[in-house]
C-alpha cells in the first residue's frame, strides 16, 4: 500500500528514484516491474506495480472498440502505457512522451494512492492541492454517499 507525498528530482535522463521505503515491497510484489501511463482526468502520470496494471488491462480488454468512449480510454491508457523496471539504484525511466504529457520539470512529486502512485510536476501539484483545499473549505462539491459516511 502506497501513501504519502514525496519530493523527488528527475535526473537528466528522465529517471525517477523510487523512495527507499517503497523499494523492497516493489521488489517483493513485482520484481521492480512497473507500468507508467497518463491520468485521463488530471495533468499527472500513474505508476502501477505490474500486477496492479494487469488488473487494469483485464478491464480494458473487455471494452468494445466500437464504442467511442471505451475505445478512447483504451487508446489513452494503453497507448501511453510503458513498462519499466527499477534499476539497482531504485530508479525508473519516465519516457519523454509521458514527461511531456504531465509537463514534468526536474522537481516532481511521487504521491502514493494505495495501489499506485501519481507523478506530478511539483508546481502543478502545489496548485492542485491548493485548489483541492479551497474546494473543501468552500464545500463546493458533490457529497456522495461514500463521503457522507466518511469521518476522520
Amino acid at each position: 500500500m502506497f501513501r504519502g507525498a514525496n519530493a523527488i528530482n528527475l535526473d537528466t535522463k528522465g529517471r525517477l528514484a523510487i523512495p527507499t521505503k517503497y523499494r523492497q515491497s516493489l521488489q517483493d510484489d513485482c520484481n521492480g516491474q512497473l507500468v507508467c501511463t497518463v491520468d485521463t482526468q488530471q495533468s499527472c502520470l500513474l505508476l502501477y506495480p505490474l500486477p496492479e496494471w494487469e488488473e487494469i488491462e483485464l478491464k480494458l480488454s473487455k471494452f468494445s472498440s466500437m464504442v467511442p468512449a471505451e475505445r478512447r480510454m483504451q487508446r489513452l491508457l494503453l497507448g501511453y502505457a510503458t513498462e519499466g523496471e527499477m534499476d539497482k539504484s531504485g530508479r525508473i525511466l519516465i519516457p519523454t512522451p509521458l514527461r511531456q504529457h504531465a509537463k514534468l520539470s526536474k522537481e516532481v512529486m511521487l504521491v502514493g494512492q494505495l495501489n499506485k502512485f501519481e507523478i506530478w510536476d511539483a508546481e502543478v501539484w502545489a496548485a492542485q492541492i491548493e485548489a483541492d483545499m479551497e474546494t473543501e473549505r468552500d464545500g463546493d462539491f458533490e457529497l456522495t454517499e461514500r463521503l457522507q459516511d466518511f469521518s476522520l
